[in-house]
């Protein structure tokens, strides 16, 4: 039987070990773009979003509007500096509309 450890642990402390030993961090990163994506852009630009994805700092939407993503364009550093703020820390370089 294990011995039990009688240190006391914060369940946030837990969980990031979790995330680490199971190599769950680049999914959960993905989770939190999807997530900083809704609460930035709003739900209209959300409902023309098909999808999201983060690689190697380059966020790639792909949207389903030509006027949204023409709209979008013209801001591309301010979204990714709004974004990396929501994440708290320095994720994404560039932003890639499709």
């Amino acid at each position: 039987m294990a011995k039990r450890q009688n240190e006391f642990h914060s369940i946030e402390d837990l969980m990031n070990d979790v995330i680490k030993e199971n190599n769950l961090t680049k999914g959960m990163r993905q989770i939190s773009v999807n997530e900083a994506w809704a609460a930035l852009m709003g739900n209209g630009v959300v409902s023309y979003t098909q999808s999201i994805e983060l690689q190697n700092k380059t966020l790639i939407v792909r949207l389903k509007s030509a006027v949204l993503r023409e709209e979008l364009s013209y801001g591309k550093e301010k979204i990714v500096k709004m974004m990396n703020e929501e994440l708290g820390g320095d994720f994404i370089s560039k932003i890639l509309l499709s």
